[in-house]
């Protein structure tokens, strides 16, 4: 919630605007006085990495009534505020709508009572709202993530992890009970991002009988591992209604399998911790949240009276703008959905996100073989650099191969094993060399293994040797079979694809360590940190862990700088830090310019700051690549690695002609990446002309646009092109529970959103 808060701030200010705090949320716009503050741009430093909010928040019983929203909105009234942003779930919404709509009533009666005169009422006429979810459950209808989600399930996984090493070691079943009363969210994703063997929804109860298809299903898994794992939403219940809590499949497992048995209820130790980078920036898959805060400036500025209270919400890598009551309306639509049992509603209400996730879950979770192999042959292979999140993908798409009937094949040491012979059932490894000199080798492999297909996962590597591969079709007819490329690295410097898997883990690891070293020189004198990123020629974790750790500056190869930017920057910091302000970021990519180094623009800082601060400097290097998949780079990872196969196995059957696999044409070889609001196949030939090769990234990039909104945040009087902000959008409902004079006003998908 801080980064909203900042956010909302600093460009509130940044427009001209005044921009107050109400301290205690709405008990606070009913006290008024001292909880209503004015904010100011140093009030809103430090704060990025705190968890919670600075402001407060607290449950108000006195704004459910009249009299407190009269009071409400004389507080308001006297201080001139019209425009109100607030954050928080649908109940803080409503009850936001709720004040709106009576804004007009609200004032004629002041004005009866003598609290506020005709010129007053006169001037505060009209209130706008906008608003943006604050809900760890992401149980809000409209947005693919609400703000704090992404942060618990850092705290979750963290504990499964934990978990997992020790039910290993003492071969036990472990039950974990997650948050989610009303809403699955957090279950269905941990569930999804650690392989759990059984997870436990609100939104989709168990059949009849699930009790000895949970212990038949565990008893098989105990054959061949040394852990169960079952996650447990708080609201999970069976299908008449009956709770199911973890203490009941405690004794369940325990009375039914004599297996040893722990639970553990995490309660809000998943509302705590430091906030994840998504979360600061909403990012991972999305845009960020300083974005959504600067969305709602937007949206507050160019209110009118006739426009209806907005949401911003997050679609794919978009910040839009929904009408708030639609939201809340779908919202309630799911709970009836649920009380009236229907189930397969309620998992469709809650989002094509979440119906993809349970279906991928199903999927996985409980594989069941065909009786009839495809014989389709589906060889995997890794290339380039690893990066967290790999190995999820590489999972997902074994057992959905294995599902759909494949063998599967793992290719060790990339396309020089490829060339060797190196096939086996997976696991797969690494190796970061091209095909074209293995190209013939590569030809006789496929042939001699009967490969049918084959998953690239990798980063510019992997695009690269897939178009190599594509090329050679016109010289060797083995090469002609289906491929996808899916993207894995930490650069996410892959054309075709707005994210890669790996980039949330390097992001969050860059971000952390920011937080850390500005952290360390607490209690001393004013320190300006320049810290180093990766990415090649590729500018993207600068920038967006600069907007996440709340950077001053951050040099990149894709945004041209000179001597006259530098000392700019460099003024600028000095003005900076003679004021409250006591610590200042710099995050340089590693290639930005060959001549201004790390080294060099230490020395510049270092010596036009003497006197006023000093610097230190870091150079992250490969920690970026390693660590812990965050649960982003998981589910990712997993739903990447599951849709290719799905993708091969429909291609495969277009392709095979006269007893034979035969596919040569551009679409049979694509890129399954996200473009702003869908996963999509395009085929790697289209790609060649929005590739850079000599500097390997794409022509262009979705995330350019975001730093000028970084700059405004560090107090740069720039110029902001607010052209693109979001137009007001509609939340298009299920044709299955929409009426049909509705079906017809409903705005159509995209092909893109169809397709998905």
């Amino acid at each position: 919630m801080n980064a909203a808060v900042r956010a909302t701030v600093r460009v509130g200010i940044y427009t001209g605007a005044k921009v107050y705090f109400v301290h205690e949320g709405y008990q606070g716009l009913v006290d008024g006085g001292d909880n209503i503050k004015l904010a100011t741009w140093e009030s809103v430093s430090m704060m990025l990495q705190l968890g919670g909010t600075v402001i407060g928040s607290a449950r108000c019983m006195d704004f459910r009534a009249r009299e407190g929203r009269m009071k409400a909105a004389l507080n308001l009234v006297k201080l001139g505020i019209t425009n109100l942003c607030v954050i928080g779930g649908d109940g803080s919404l409503t009850g936001a709508n709720q004040f709106r709509k009576e804004w007009a009533t609200l004032l004629v009666d002041l004005v009866k009572a003598g609290k506020i005169t005709d010129d007053e009422a006169r001037k505060s006429c009209h209130l706008n709202i906008v608003g943006m979810v604050g809900s760890i459950d992401n149980d809000f209808c409209g947005t693919d993530m609400t703000i704090g989600t992404d942060s618990a399930l850092h705290r979750i996984i963290e504990v499964v992890d934990a978990i997992t090493t020790t039910a290993q070691s003492h071969q036990r079943t472990f039950i974990l009970e997650v948050m989610g009363r009303h809403c699955g969210y957090l279950a269905l994703v941990t569930a999804l991002a650690c392989g759990a063997d059984w997870v436990f929804i609100p939104e989709m109860p168990p059949d009849e009988g699930w009790e000895g298809h949970l212990c038949r299903r565990l008893a098989d898994v105990a054959r061949g591992s040394r852990l169960n794992v079952i996650i447990v939403a708080e609201g999970a219940m069976d299908r008449a209604g009956n709770p199911i809590s973890s203490e009941d499949i405690k004794k369940l497992v325990e009375k039914n399998l004599g297996f040893d048995t722990r639970t553990t209820v995490l309660g809000h130790v998943q509302r705590g911790g430091t906030p994840s980078a998504f979360d600061r920036i909403l990012v991972g898959l999305s845009l960020s949240l300083s974005l959504m805060g600067v969305e709602a400036v937007m949206a507050l500025l160019e209110a009118t009276p006739e426009t209806p209270a907005c949401v911003v919400s997050l679609s794919g890598n978009q910040a839009v703008r929904l009408p708030l009551m639609e939201c809340v309306q779908v919202t309630k639509d799911v709970t009836t959905a649920m009380a009236e049992k229907r189930w397969e509603d309620a998992i469709k209400l809650r989002g094509k996100s979440f119906e993809n996730n349970w279906n991928t879950y199903k999927m996985l979770a409980h594989i069941n073989p065909p009786d009839t192999k495809s014989n389709i042959n589906v060889a995997i292979v890794n290339i380039g650099a690893p990066c967290a999140g790999m190995n999820a993908a590489v999972r997902s798409a074994v057992r959905i191969g294995i599902i759909q009937g494949h063998n599967m094949l793992a290719v060790h040491d990339g396309f020089e094993g490829l060339a060797q012979g190196k096939v086996c059932t997976p696991y797969a490894l690494h190796i970061a060399v091209l095909p074209s000199e293995y190209i013939e080798e590569i030809s006789l492999t496929i042939a001699k293994f009967n490969i049918h297909s084959l998953v690239i996962i990798g980063g510019f590597e992997a695009y690269m040797g897939g178009l190599e591969l594509v090329q050679g079709r016109d010289k060797y007819e083995e090469l002609c079979i289906p491929m996808v490329v899916i993207p894995a690295t930490v650069s996410n410097n892959v054309p075709g694809s707005d994210f890669s898997i790996g980039a949330d883990t390097a992001l969050n690891t860059i971000t952390s360590t920011c937080d850390r070293i500005k952290q360390s020189a607490a209690g001393t004198k004013r320190r300006v940190f320049i810290i180093e990123t990766a990415g090649g020629y590729c500018g993207y974790l600068a920038t967006m862990a600069g907007l996440a750790a709340g950077a001053d500056a951050a040099y990149i190869y894709e945004d041209k700088f000179g001597i006259r930017d530098l000392e700019m920057n460099v003024e600028h910091l000095v003005q900076k830090m003679k004021t409250d302000v006591k610590r200042g970021l710099i995050l340089r990519n590693e290639n930005c310019n060959a001549n201004y180094t790390t080294d060099f623009i230490f020395a510049l800082y270092s010596e036009e700051g003497k006197g006023i601060f000093d610097c230190r400097k870091n150079v992250l290097g490969h920690m970026q690549q390693g660590g812990t998949p965050t649960p982003f780079d998981r589910n990712f990872g997993t739903k990447m690695g599951s849709k290719a196969v799905l993708w091969i196995t429909e291609k495969l059957k277009e392709v095979y002609r006269h007893g034979r696999i035969f596919a040569n044409t551009p679409d049979s070889a694509c890129v399954l990446g996200m473009k702003k609001r869908a996963l999509t196949f395009q085929p790697l030939a289209e790609l060649k002309e929005q590739t850079d090769f000599v500097h390997r990234i794409p022509k262009t990039s979705w995330w350019l646009k975001l730093r000028p909104i970084m700059k405004i945040l560090a107090k740069y009087n720039i110029s902001l092109d607010t052209s693109e902000h979001a137009h007001m959008e509609h939340v298009i409902k299920k044709r299955m529970s929409m009426p049909a004079p509705l079906m017809k006003k409903a705005c159509p998908p995209t092909k893109h959103e169809e397709e998905e």
